[in-house]
């Protein structure tokens, strides 16, 4: 029998267009939509279905839109072939903002508690740096070890007038360290990166250095708002990112939430724990593939699947 986990994408899956056709074909995700535009008094489903490209990636609208996606298509499994989380998922996971829709999928947060929680993640992160202050790289063909002495590298000395930060943000797996923080730290790194013969170094297109010590100000702002809005016990663990273990306990998820918001997204040993608890069956729902082909190098003996459109869910549907 496979064992299944259910695991929901981070940012940068968004795309234009994203959940328009489901919407379209699925009454059941339109209603979903509409609950988080309503929620957030935002035509947040237009924005996703028709654009602007540069307004879709504001982190504020990015998170919740992500998750909408993501739930939409888990509500369809649900109604179309009776495919639940506790039926069927034996831990659910996600990639940064994606923990909160696994958690969210996982009724640990209802629907609009999560659109809530990320609306305000995505405003406090993009608030909590000023422009052009920070930045992020990736490494790619690096692992952790290397990345650390990169960053060490990078990072100016101890005695040096104006400290900088600088640290590993995503350990994605199959070679894909993502390092943050102050912007002339990662510009250095880049350049050591290229002097170790990493194979490509490169700045992304973000908006603000995520997963680094300086969200600080935006982890204190998730920790208030989580005492106010606390999860409850999740009907499947959730393996966190910020532990790489499975966790149940509403007390220490809202505390690896607000952790999360600074420390390293913990990808690669994520899966790999969940191989080890006997996971053979990765099912991505939402917007694009990024985790699924994330797990084909980490975890190349598992299947995995992703679901996003109509079509992908009739696939799903087929492969239970």
């Amino acid at each position: 029998m496979p064992v299944y986990a259910f695991i929901f994408p981070g940012q940068g899956s968004q795309a234009v267009g994203m959940g328009r056709d489901l919407a379209a074909a699925f009454p059941i995700a339109r209603e979903l939509f509409q609950e988080v535009d309503d929620t957030l008094n935002q035509k947040l489903s237009k924005l996703m279905f028709e654009g602007p490209g540069e307004e879709l990636t504001l982190t504020e609208n990015t998170q919740p839109a992500l998750m909408a996606h993501s739930l939409a298509v888990l509500r369809v499994l649900e109604k179309e072939g009776g495919i639940t989380i506790p039926n069927k998922a034996f831990v659910v996971a996600g990639h940064s903002l994606g923990e909160y829709t696994a958690l969210a999928a996982a009724g640990a947060f209802s629907v609009a508690d999560a659109a809530r929680l990320l609306k305000l993640r995505g405003q406090s992160m993009q608030k909590a740096v000023p422009a052009g202050e920070g930045a992020m790289a990736a490494l790619l063909g690096a692992d952790m070890n290397q990345a650390h002495e990169i960053c060490a590298e990078a990072a100016p000395l101890p005695d040096a007038e104006g400290s900088e930060v600088i640290q590993p943000a995503n350990d994605n797996g199959g070679g894909q360290v993502v390092i943050s923080g102050h912007r002339g730290a990662i510009e250095r790194a880049i350049e050591i990166a290229k002097a170790k013969g990493i194979k490509r170094a490169m700045l992304l297109p973000v908006s603000a250095p995520f997963h680094c010590a300086l969200m600080a100000p935006a982890a204190d702002a998730m920790a208030e708002a989580l005492d106010k809005t606390r999860p409850h016990v999740p009907s499947v663990p959730v393996v966190a990112n910020v532990s790489a273990e499975r966790e149940s306990d509403p007390d220490r998820i809202r505390s690896l939430l607000v952790q999360q918001v600074t420390a390293t997204v913990r990808w690669r040993e994520s899966v790999a724990a969940m191989t080890e608890m006997g996971i053979d069956r990765f099912v991505e729902l939402g917007a694009g593939k990024v985790l699924s082909g994330l797990i084909k190098r980490i975890a190349p003996d598992a299947a995995g699947i992703a679901a996003g459109t109509p079509a992908d869910i009739e696939a799903v549907l087929k492969s239970f």
